[in-house]
């Protein structure tokens, strides 16, 4: 079984946005392939929706049968090639944040500077 600890313990800095349908996106247990998928695209982006254990146990923890979509989107070009700079959204409906009375959308987004081989940068420029 994939953790999930460092997405649910930042669980409590979801904030509330809503989800897009499902439609054509690829199936990922994790937002990588998705990454490396936008740094090749030509609008460079990606979109997919989470699959797998990582997703069961989102799903049980915020007690939604929703999709976990996941959305990237490049930011910044470094002059190193293959490089960039990466915002990740995950966005899920129905989510019920421990305590909370209601469930409602969620998302929780952060950046990452990503190279096609899993390394940051050599350099920012």
């Amino acid at each position: 079984m994939k953790p999930v600890s460092p997405l649910l313990g930042l669980g409590l800095l979801l904030a509330a946005s809503p989800a897009p349908a499902t439609g054509s996106r690829l199936a990922v247990e994790d937002a990588r392939p998705l990454m490396l998928r936008a740094l090749d695209a030509a609008d460079g982006r990606a979109q997919g929706v989470l699959v797998g254990d990582s997703a069961r146990s989102l799903a049980q923890h915020f007690q939604t049968s929703a999709p976990v979509l996941v959305d990237v989107v490049t930011l910044r070009h470094f002059s190193q090639p293959g490089c960039r700079r990466l915002q990740v959204t995950f966005r899920q409906e129905g989510v019920r944040l421990p305590g909370a009375d209601l469930a409602g959308p969620r998302s929780l987004a952060f950046c990452i500077n990503f190279c096609r081989d899993g390394q940051p940068p050599r350099s920012l420029e």
